[in-house]
């Protein structure tokens, strides 16, 4: 038994070595350069934003980008970045418009749009794109998220679009394939296998035979929950999927919020494990209310977000380190389209080095005694629940 751990310990070193090899941008993908550079014309590249509303992990993004270009030389690396609100992007962008002055890049505070979760809205914003990108003097646009991706990816414009933080982009319709975009001014990121590797190890690790999952019954909610990867994990382990429609993507965030609570109470005495998806009605904020149910049913989590869901009482995470590793990908990837780079001949696909977290107060209150096996594993160990600010 001893012997089987210890090899099942060095198996899971040597895995995250290959893939920390495997993900290095420095190691992967030189083919471009990277290098700061401006237009022919000696004036700075002008960038544009689009997202589909305020979301945590769209700032996160944005701000490893931004740290990311700073590294590169493409901003100057002694401006410091402010503290904002978790979510908000504009006052980030705003701030980078004034304050970012080239040589090599312009952030126009006029190119900046957010849907706020609002269909109506997101129609109007999509023309209002549309028309400033066919006038010619966007040279980039990031897309943040699955609604900013599917209203830019077209062949309305030809605009390089670099489209970031989507659940599974060829399954939202964004990009026709992991390794063809489909369209020669756009390029998403990906990794096609993260969360079917996530609910993988959550299985080998609780060993399941129910899982719950609660998600909004459309193409951006499926996509946003990972649908397709947890229904292949759940054919190769044999376990079922019980499923609960929740809100998303609407305005009234509130009503988000309450209809992941309801299925949480309603999954929890019919399940025995729960992946807690990503999706508007989780928050920090509302997390403590999620949970209850499952801790009174003694039911394991898993957070698909990261291990900062794990700080505030999800059991169980794999996530990247931080945004560093994606930022510089996605960073690279912007410097090799300004300097010349058809963004459909650059590759897709990057996996972050994966970081394993556990919350032992969560373990405890559902009466799971962790393998040591799985604590040696892990990188990041919370000893207790930690309090959301209200």
């Amino acid at each position: 038994m001893k012997l089987e751990r210890f090899i099942m310990q060095i198996g899971i070193v040597i895995t995250i070595f290959l893939i920390l090899l495997h993900s290095d941008p420095a190691i992967c993908n030189n083919k471009f350069s990277t290098a700061p550079t401006t237009k022919p014309d000696g004036k700075p590249f002008k960038l544009g934003y689009l997202e589909g509303g305020p979301y945590k992990p769209y700032k996160q993004h944005l701000v490893a980008i931004i740290t990311q270009l700073q590294d590169m030389g493409w901003i100057d690396k002694n401006l410091k970045i402010p503290r904002t609100s978790d979510d908000d992007t504009q006052t980030l962008w705003m701030w980078l418009a004034e304050n970012v002055k080239g040589p090599y890049l312009v952030f126009d505070p006029t190119a900046y749009w957010t849907d706020k979760w609002n269909t109506k809205l997101r129609k109007d914003n999509k023309r209002k794109v549309l028309e400033r990108l066919k006038k010619g003097d966007i040279d980039l646009i990031v897309a943040m998220g699955t609604w900013a991706g599917q209203d830019l990816a077209n062949n309305e414009h030809h605009v390089p679009v670099v489209v970031c933080s989507t659940s599974d982009a060829v399954a939202a319709g964004i990009v026709k394939g992991v390794d063809d975009s489909g369209y020669d001014h756009v390029i998403a990121h990906l990794d096609p296998t993260r969360y079917e590797r996530q609910v993988r190890l959550f299985h080998e690790i609780i060993g399941f035979h129910k899982l719950g999952v609660a998600y909004e019954n459309s193409v951006a909610g499926r996509s946003y929950a990972a649908l397709d990867d947890i229904k292949k994990a759940a054919k190769e382990k044999k376990f079922e999927i019980v499923s609960c429609y929740t809100l998303s993507d609407i305005p009234d965030t509130s009503e988000a919020e309450k209809s992941v609570v309801d299925c949480a109470e309603k999954l929890a005495p019919q399940i025995d494990a729960f992946y807690v998806t990503v999706q508007q009605g989780v928050t920090l904020k509302n997390l403590s209310n999620i949970l209850k149910p499952l801790y009174e049913h003694k039911v394991p989590t898993f957070s698909m977000r990261g291990s900062e869901e794990v700080r505030y009482g999800v059991l169980l995470s794999i996530a990247s380190a931080g945004y560093k590793y994606v930022g510089r990908f996605l960073a690279e990837t912007i410097a090799k389209i300004l300097n010349g780079a058809k963004p459909r001949d650059l590759p897709q696909v990057f996996e972050a080095p994966p970081k394993i977290a556990i919350n032992l107060e969560a373990a405890q209150i559902i009466g799971w005694d962790p393998p040591v096996d799985v604590l040696a594993a892990a990188d990041e160990i919370y000893q207790k629940i930690e309090k959301v600010d209200k």
